[in-house]
């Protein structure tokens, strides 16, 4: 039987997932250098920030993977429904022992959380570029409850490296064994057209992130300084490594 596109990408984000979690994915993603530690606190802070997280607060992490991430986020006493399509990504964030009154990990494609919501916020690092971004700003926009946040860190397809490794399948399949078949990345412009068809309100896609993790440790704190400088110059920022998209469901 002819699978259809979205059965086809299920089947390729599982195994993708599954090829990972036999390595060490925190290291594959480049999470586990200094550099790699740093790059994540400042981004999951971020994205803490965009999506207000705070007690009291109902939120949806989708890919959620390792927990890595998860962990960070529940620092802010927000209440977290972290979902990934990954059984073997899943299995290793549960071993992070996150308080279950706190935290559910569920295994469960994002298109199938409807029972889950609403959400005061829904958010994640790096995933929204491995979906249909169109069906799922619109599923996104249904979870939300009047007036709640959307926030996401996805790669900026104008990164030089990012663009290599998705205009190039032969660069990906033999220099970036962490790029899965179906997964791409985002310009703003085109990006921010998307979100306002979707419907969402007060919309800000901020570049960010000139830290690459194989960053030498003596060399960190100094190109974090230039990066921050490197944000702010029009033209330049352009070029930074990830973008951070936040947005709102109207009220």
């Amino acid at each position: 039987m002819t699978q259809t596109p979205m059965e086809g990408r299920t089947a390729h984000e599982i195994a993708h997932g599954r090829m990972l979690a036999h390595g060490d994915p925190e290291m594959i993603w480049g999470w586990k250098t200094l550099a790699g530690r740093v790059r994540a606190a400042r981004r999951a802070a971020l994205i803490a920030d965009g999506g207000e997280l705070a007690p009291g607060r109902r939120v949806l992490e989708i890919g959620c993977g390792t927990g890595m991430f998860t962990e960070m986020f529940a620092g802010s006493g927000a209440e977290i429904v972290a979902v990934d399509i990954s059984a073997d990504l899943l299995a290793l964030a549960r071993e992070r022992m996150l308080p279950p009154s706190q935290v559910r990990f569920l295994e469960k494609r994002f298109e199938e959380c409807e029972v889950d919501g609403p959400f005061d916020a829904v958010i994640g690092s790096s995933i929204l570029h491995h979906l249909e971004v169109r069906e799922s700003l619109d599923k996104i926009m249904g979870l939300l409850k009047p007036e709640g946040n959307l926030c996401f860190a996805e790669p900026n397809y104008l990164n030089p490296q990012v663009f290599l490794e998705r205009k190039f399948p032969f660069l990906r399949e033999s220099l970036f064994g962490h790029i899965s078949p179906d997964e791409t990345a985002f310009v703003r412009g085109p990006l921010r057209r998307q979100l306002e068809r979707a419907g969402f309100a007060g919309i800000r896609i901020v570049p960010f992130d000139w830290l690459h993790p194989a960053t030498p440790k003596p060399l960190v704190p100094i190109v974090s300084r230039a990066g921050r400088i490197l944000e702010k110059v029009p033209g330049l920022r352009e070029f930074s490594g990830s973008i951070l998209i936040r947005a709102r469901r109207p009220a």
